[in-house]
């Protein structure tokens, strides 16, 4: 019997089929999460958990990556691929950053005035 080489494009459908049936959810942390902020903090040799307030990122329902959206720190398992739960994490809390603070005057309406 001779073994044949995988092809790199059947390999890819192969991870792309694992990364589909995944379930991520992304959250804002609570105080119950605490003890899972500092397991993961922990894995990824931080000091501490990031600072609140912290979106996570859960892939079917086990925590992998943390976001402080005070200071833009992040924790991730450095035992899973995270770098798209990253990317997740940031466009999320760029999304939900409040805009309100850049500037608190009521716009004007624009008149149209009719030649």
């Amino acid at each position: 019997m001779s073994s044949r080489p995988v092809a790199p494009r059947t390999i890819s459908a192969h991870r792309a089929r694992a990364v589909a049936a995944e379930t991520i959810t992304i959250r804002r942390a609570y105080a119950d999460d605490d003890h899972a902020l500092l397991r993961l903090a922990t894995l990824d040799s931080a000091g501490a958990p990031p600072p609140p307030p912290v979106l996570l990122a859960e892939v079917d329902g086990e925590l992998r990556a943390a976001l402080s959206m005070a200071s833009g720190s992040v924790v991730a398992d450095p035992f899973s691929p995270t770098l798209h739960l990253l990317d997740l994490l940031r466009t999320h809390a760029t999304a939900i950053a409040p805009t309100a603070t850049v500037s608190r005057r009521p716009r004007r309406m624009a008149r149209l005035r009719l030649a």
